[in-house]
């Protein structure tokens, strides 16, 4: 049996499997000859850590990397960007190299710089740039160079005020990775061949407050009303260029590593923090700054928190990080207090959002690396983390580092059509990011490993 992964980031079940699908033909045959239901994402659901979990069939916390910059010591500033280096545990394409099957893969994050393995691998949208060395074997740069020209990771900026621009990079990235993956369908031996396309997610972020009503900043009639449905359109008739190539005995799963929704605003973290008396500095900015470029009181702090879709609260532990000023036995307290105030912490008006806050030894059988001390999804994620400090509030209605409509959801999708027997369209809950790394072992026939956190999904 061989396997095509087909990776949409960021894509949400309610936009393929009710909102839109009747308007997305190739999904749903798949959905209707198969069986789906929603996948649930890491904590966080972030890209890094997601796709790897996918793939490795275990949490963040066995990985050892809770988001894109994790702490690589107990500093104030020893912050790390996640490589392929990091994924120290194996992935799908490890287990059949080492099988003797040959793999493609394509964009799976973490993957820069790209790993050996009995196949292809090029490398994914954190790879540097064009210019970087992207692709195993080396000579397949050269290779994709002569069939695209400058190769596309990412778009050059998402969160941009240019949205005719933005929709144009979009387009041009994923009809280029669809060329290439079409071209090594038909070009090179293999047995699993897994890709990820970035351009749901660019589409989400960029364009969510044009379609969604209940969006704070929805206008209706806006020229851009159906801009994602029609690159929806365009992403489902691409996946039937590429069923259209594949014969009988190939298994067909189409996955997402988290999903989306609308942004309704900010929680300002390091502003409520300094708010509570948890964290001072020795100036208050006259503009607003990143918090990086802030002179923090450490003596007299307590914690610090990070901006993104999720937030990250640090504590300032005695013996701990070098002007640590919790005493380790008063830890525990600390955290109780604030997972207690931050999740009592409504909007503006004082309504109730829904804050969730977790401690990592919660969510994972594990920990490996440095995790945040307390990880928060303000408001169940539709509002982000604001780490910039400066703005006076506590609650904000954009997002400081460039226009963003959406934040991330804790759903994405899991598909899979297996032709030796069909699912006869069978929606199934309970599905989790790990449970895919298991079933493509089990549908190649090689053993489950015994550590894998996941399930077997059937059809």
């Amino acid at each position: 049996m061989k396997v095509l992964v087909i990776g949409l980031d960021c894509v949400p079940p309610e936009l393929v499997f009710d909102k839109w699908h009747g308007e997305l033909p190739n999904l749903a045959c798949l959905m209707g000859m198969g069986v789906y239901g929603p996948l649930e994402s890491t904590i966080p659901p972030i890209t890094v850590p997601a796709w790897a979990s996918m793939v490795t069939g275990k949490d963040p916390g066995r990985l050892g990397f809770y988001g894109f910059r994790n702490r690589k010591d107990y500093s104030y500033d020893g912050f790390s960007i996640v490589t392929s280096s990091s994924l120290e545990e194996k992935a799908i394409w490890d287990y059949l190299s080492e099988a003797g099957k040959d793999v493609v893969v394509i964009g799976v994050s973490p993957s820069y710089p790209p790993k050996r393995v009995q196949g292809c691998m090029i490398s994914c949208f954190l790879t540097p740039s064009a210019e970087s060395p992207y692709a195993y074997p080396p000579s397949l740069k050269e290779e994709i160079e002569e069939l695209v020209g400058e190769y596309m990771f990412d778009v050059k900026d998402f969160r941009t005020d240019d949205k005719d621009n933005l929709l144009k990079q979009i387009y041009e990235m994923t009809e280029q990775r669809f060329k290439v993956v079409k071209h090594l369908l038909k070009t090179k031996p293999w047995d699993f061949f897994m890709f990820v396309e970035m351009g749901p997610d660019r589409i989400h972020h960029g364009f969510w407050k044009y379609f969604d009503p209940d969006h704070i900043k929805y206008e209706p009639g806006n020229p851009y009303e159906n801009t994602a449905l029609e690159y929806y359109k365009f992403l489902d008739r691409k996946v039937g260029e590429l069923l259209g190539m594949l014969d009988g005995e190939t298994a067909i799963l189409v996955v997402s590593d988290h999903g989306a929704k609308r942004m309704d605003g900010g929680i300002c973290i390091n502003e409520w923090l300094m708010k509570e008396g948890y964290l001072n500095l020795k100036e208050r900015p006259k503009r607003i700054a990143r918090f990086e470029e802030l002179e923090v009181d450490w003596e007299s702090t307590v914690a610090w928190g990070a901006g993104g879709y999720y937030g990250r609260l640090f504590l300032n532990v005695r013996g701990r990080e070098p002007s640590g000023v919790i005493d380790p036995e008063n830890y525990e307290r600390m955290r109780d207090e604030l997972i207690e105030k931050l999740e009592a912490l409504g909007d503006e008006n004082g309504k109730a959002i829904g804050t969730r806050v977790y401690r990592p030894q919660e969510l994972y059988r594990e920990i490996r690396g440095i995790p945040p001390d307390l990880i928060i999804l303000f408001g169940d994620l539709y509002w982000r983390s604001v780490g910039s400090v400066g703005w006076n509030t506590v609650w904000v209605r954009e997002n400081d580092t460039g226009p963003d409509d959406a934040d991330h959801a804790l759903e994405g999708i899991f598909i899979m059509c297996d032709p030796r027997h069909s699912g006869g369209g069978k929606r199934v809950e309970g599905l989790h990011v790990m449970d895919v790394a298991p079933t493509v072992l089990n549908l190649m026939g090689l053993p489950i490993p015994r550590d894998m956190q996941g399930k077997v999904v059937t059809g």
